[in-house]
């Protein structure tokens, strides 16, 4: 059984959709205190409001810049009184091959993935660290440290540039005891693959071993437990949550069993 996590302070960026819905979903229903983060301020109600009344609010603002992130550093030790746990979620994942890739499109997913995790990591440091227990979880991906697909460059690099800035970020923070750990999602299930149809949906899911696509939630469980105290000793780590994606090395593998 695990110390719950009842009055933690959280804060989950690109918190209003998708995977960040998923991950403030599950820190909600183990007792903590959540804060989501994004710029849409409808999405951001409808999320505090399908979650259970008083454990979530919502700050709007650019974690891609450090005005953004400041405001958010202060809207969680105002709220809640400090910050114990950062959720470094946000991500953006727009579609174009390397060929017609633009200096703006590269330095907007560059600028929220990568620079806005260094960023919002910066901007809670003395929360974390006055936690005494701080934790920070960064959602990457397999797309970049370990997989490629066309049109995600700019996309992997991002991913992948993430990897690096946790294992120094663990390093100089462990004295602080805060720890820094990423989990990689592989395909999830989120309000935009769904709108791609069912057809779409059964070929990727018959990529995948364990026949499926992940849920939100399970991500938000992965991150979940890299908040706990029994995780406490884990630090510049990765955890792949893909149902087995990465490990068949070509389809046939999985036409043999």
């Amino acid at each position: 059984m695990f110390t719950p996590l009842t009055g933690r302070s959280v804060v989950v960026t690109g918190g209003t959709k998708g995977i960040g819905k998923g991950i403030a979903r599950v820190f909600s229903a183990a007792g903590a205190r959540v804060l989501i983060v994004g710029r849409d301020e409808a999405a951001a109600k409808e999320t505090v409001a399908s979650l259970p009344e008083g454990t979530t609010s919502y700050v709007l603002a650019d974690i891609a810049t450090a005005a953004g992130c400041a405001v958010v550093a202060a809207t969680a030790a105002e709220r809640h009184g400090g910050l114990d746990v950062l959720c470094a979620n946000a991500g953006i994942f727009p579609d174009v091959l390397l060929a017609d890739l633009t200096e703006t499109a590269i330095d907007e997913v560059l600028g929220t993935n990568l620079k806005g995790t260094i960023l919002s990591v910066q901007a809670c440091l003395p929360a974390l660290a006055a936690s005494g227990r701080g934790r920070v979880i960064v959602t990457s991906s397999i797309t970049g440290p370990l997989t490629g697909y066309p049109g995600w460059a700019h996309y992997g690099a991002s991913k992948a540039g993430q990897l690096g800035f946790v294992r120094t970020a663990a390093i100089e923070l462990a004295r602080q005891r805060i720890t820094v750990n990423a989990v990689l999602p592989g395909n999830v299930l989120t309000e935009g693959l769904a709108d791609l149809g069912e057809d779409y949906l059964r070929a990727m899911e018959s990529a995948i071993p364990l026949g499926r696509l992940g849920t939100v939630e399970e991500i938000g469980n992965a991150c979940l437990f890299l908040a706990t105290e029994e995780a406490a000793y884990i630090t510049g780590q990765t955890i792949v949550v893909d149902g087995g994606q990465v490990l068949p090395e070509s389809p046939q593998a999985l036409a043999i069993v």
